[in-house]
């Protein structure tokens, strides 16, 4: 009687399972991973780029909020914002996502958005006057840097704060266009020196860091962000088959 799986011949021979294993690959055709290669490319780090642009922008909106600056130059600050802090911003945030690093990188993007829109509100509307238009802009914002802010805050905490500390000035400057108290715009503008500062702390960091490969001043990487300095190469390859431009959807 013959086996039912076709692998008894009728003279008592079997194949081994090495040899049936064998022929099933054939019939398969060749192994994916066997075929792939997944080519990455170095480069530089843009986060020292975008937070130099960002604390920029920020000393640009404060010398109007502090009043450093007569209100009818706020057109005049505003097109440095347009040239100079939204483009790097841009520049940033492309170059984070092909280093892989989506949080970094739809933060970078939103920076960029917001300045251009608040630049160009503030060179459409009259010197000194509020906009509730632009109120309702940061407002919403807002909560979108602080949902970035959580997921940054796993593994960049410097990053994070920075974030929390954006949306908390967008809310007070969107309260004061919305017509609330002049303190409002002081104290958003005292934010605006403080991130200024910390911006500047943060850019001088990560160059140095990126420059030594290893932390020089402190920037609170945790988790995966730590591993991706201090790791080696498998395990900064260890997932990369699974991620966005490997796997075929998004």
């Amino acid at each position: 009687m013959s086996d039912p799986t076709g692998n008894d011949r009728g003279d008592g021979y079997r194949p081994a399972k090495r040899e049936v294993d064998g022929a099933a690959a054939q019939r398969r055709g060749p192994d994916p991973e066997a075929l792939t290669r997944i080519m990455l490319r170095p480069i530089a780090s843009s986060l020292p780029l975008g937070f130099f642009a960002f604390g920029t922008g920020s000393v640009l909106l404060t010398t109007l909020e502090l009043r450093w600056a007569p209100q009818e130059q706020s057109s005049s600050l505003m097109l440095p914002v347009l040239v100079f802090v939204v483009p790097l911003e841009v520049l940033a945030a492309v170059f984070a996502f092909l280093a892989r690093d989506a949080g970094a990188a739809c933060a970078l993007a939103v920076f960029a958005g917001v300045w251009a829109g608040s630049a160009l509100m503030f060179l459409r509307g009259q010197p000194g006057e509020t906009s509730p238009a632009l109120a309702v802009f940061l407002l919403t914002v807002a909560p979108l840097m602080l949902v970035l802010a959580v997921a940054s805050l796993q593994g960049k905490p410097l990053f994070g704060a920075l974030l929390v500390i954006g949306a908390a000035r967008f809310v007070l400057i969107g309260a004061y266009e919305a017509g609330g108290p002049g303190k409002l715009q002081t104290v958003a503008g005292w934010m605006g020196v403080a991130l200024g500062v910390f911006a500047l702390y943060g850019g001088l960091a990560l160059l140095l860091e990126d420059g030594a490969q290893r932390t020089v001043l402190p920037l609170a990487r945790r988790g995966r962000a730590r591993g991706a300095l201090e790791g080696d190469l498998a395990q900064q390859l260890a997932r990369t088959e699974g991620e966005a431009g490997v796997r075929r959807q998004l």
